[in-house]
């Protein structure tokens, strides 16, 4: 799938996490379906810090599920790893969003690239009928591309 812009872009959000056992499989790494959860993490957080939180999206009647995903897998997290979670809002349209992610940890001083993706979001009305952002939420989500790097 060459030519995926995977990159970030500014403002950038960072969180942590730690990997727990119950994280990892039978071969002591993440198992690969945790790291969407990483992206999730990522992106709830920012939008708590940066535009709204997403309980209040649902307050108002709408849901952003996700309607693409992507995974690079680079290295595998391994359990008690602190991963950086790295979020960036790269796309917002008048239905849908993109978020970009990369997550890495911190092994004998260097920072470490595990796994690189995006995720596609439509706006949809508790109905499921897809609909433009409204108003007070697009206002917020663009705010989000004037934040100042932390």
């Amino acid at each position: 799938m060459a030519g995926l812009q995977l990159s970030l872009q500014e403002p950038v959000f960072t969180t942590t996490y730690r990997v727990i056992y119950g994280d990892t499989d039978a071969g002591g790494v993440m198992y690969n379906a945790n790291y969407l959860r990483l992206f999730e993490i990522g992106r709830t957080e920012m939008m708590r810090a940066w535009a709204m939180p997403y309980s209040e999206i649902e307050q108002a009647g709408f849901i952003l599920p996700v309607t693409e995903s992507y995974l690079r897998y680079k290295a595998p997290a391994r359990y008690d790893d602190l991963l950086i979670i790295a979020t960036s809002l790269v796309e917002l349209k008048k239905v849908s969003c993109r978020f970009t992610y990369r997550v890495s940890c911190r092994r004998d001083d260097r920072e470490i690239l595990l796994v690189k993706g995006f995720t596609n979001h439509a706006c949809i009305t508790r109905q499921g009928k897809l609909t433009p952002f409204p108003p007070e939420i697009r206002d917020k989500i663009e705010g989000i591309g004037k934040k100042a790097c932390p």
